[in-house]
């Protein structure tokens, strides 16, 4: 009997696998001593674990979305690295929110800060099956689509650049969950609409058009939300094309901007700014899940994510805290700072901290990425 036909046929698509995958892979193995996304992922995890919610510390009056970023990483981190100790202490530390009294503390107003909170009991489903997640995290995706505007956008959308990985994240993870495609449309009309009106002919973003300056983490941000966004988005969706395109312009400015250091500068497009660590791990995120899906050429940005995850990962101190991120940051317009020179020196001079959760979940974001 002849078996050539089928066999050739296989013989090449194995040879198309082993050709392809290593180009892919082969900048994010061999890792040093220490610096594997697994050891970074649970390290940084149990850092979140160990917080008391700022809540119940009093300094908020609802869990937000530092908080839910950390979460989401670290349930994604668990799952990936088969670690299902890590994944019940973060069930356990979820839970209490279920109870009447735990659930004051989920905000019911609406705005992307908190709306995103359903992104965590969406990837609760997802790893359980439990209903109870389910209702809480699709009842905020629904609500943020309540009453759209005219050309189908969230009313809650502020034209910031921050909004996209708020508004993406829950809507994705509705999609995921559901499987309805509605979620993703909700979220690929906004990702447009943010598209038009923020990039700036160099690839970047202003943080809103009365801020006209490419804060670290407003970009990153929004490089974060178009991934997720496409990680999902089908080939023949309408606005794939679009938002991966503004993707790829993005990545590519983010190449131009890289420091020798491995990490981006507080202002991506202003050499004389700081090293700043939340926004590398959202761009460092983006750059790692572009490569393996193959978005970006390997050869090129393969490189620059490992160069930027070993920054990372070197920027951690013995309690796995990151160093050198933002505080949390207004747009300047809405400090009531205006004029160049003004708002330059506002984004200049905000204050660089350890452990702030608006670094730590982006490395866990990354180390999931590159876990995946």
């Amino acid at each position: 009997m002849n078996l050539r036909p089928t066999f050739l046929p296989l013989v090449l698509l194995l040879a198309g696998c082993t050709s392809t995958l290593p180009t892919q892979s082969k900048f994010f193995t061999d890792w040093p001593a220490g610096m594997s996304p697994t050891e970074i992922g649970a390290r940084v995890a149990d850092n979140f674990i160990t917080r008391t919610l700022e809540v119940d510390q009093g300094k908020r009056p609802y869990v937000i979305y530092p908080e839910v970023i950390n979460w989401y990483g670290a349930l994604e981190v668990a799952k990936l690295s088969r670690n299902a100790e890590l994944r019940q202490r973060l069930i356990a530390k979820f839970d209490p929110l279920l109870t009447p009294e735990g659930a004051k503390k989920i905000s019911p107003d609406a705005h992307v800060d908190f709306r995103v909170f359903g992104g965590v009991p969406l990837e609760l489903y997802l790893q359980t099956k439990d209903e109870k997640y389910l209702t809480i995290g699709k009842g905020l995706a629904d609500k943020q689509w309540a009453a759209p505007t005219p050309d189908g956008v969230t009313r809650e959308a502020r034209y910031w650049v921050d909004d996209i990985y708020m508004i993406s994240l829950v809507q994705v993870q509705a999609f995921r969950a559901t499987h309805d495609p509605k979620y993703l449309d909700h979220a690929a009309a906004t990702a447009v609409a943010y598209l038009d009106k923020l990039q700036q002919p160099n690839g970047l973003f202003f943080h809103a058009a009365d801020s006209p300056f490419c804060w670290s983490r407003g970009n990153g941000w929004f490089a974060a939300g178009m991934t997720e966004l496409l990680t999902e988005l089908p080939a023949d969706h309408p606005q794939r094309a679009r938002i991966l395109a503004g993707y790829r312009t993005m990545m590519a400015a983010l190449l131009k901007y890289q420091s020798e250091d491995g990490r981006w500068r507080q202002l991506v497009d202003k050499p004389e700014s700081w090293l700043e660590s939340s926004g590398t791990g959202m761009f460092t995120f983006a750059m790692v899940t572009g490569v393996k899906h193959g978005w970006l050429p390997a050869e090129t940005y393969g490189p620059a994510a490992r160069k930027a995850w070993l920054a990372l990962a070197g920027n951690l101190d013995e309690n796995a805290n990151v160093r050198d991120v933002c505080v949390g940051t207004n747009t300047a317009f809405n400090e009531k700072i205006t004029g160049p020179a003004a708002q330059l020196k506002y984004y200049l001079d905000r204050n660089k901290v350890t452990g702030d959760l608006h670094g730590q979940g982006p490395i866990l974001w990354t180390a999931m990425a590159l876990l995946r």
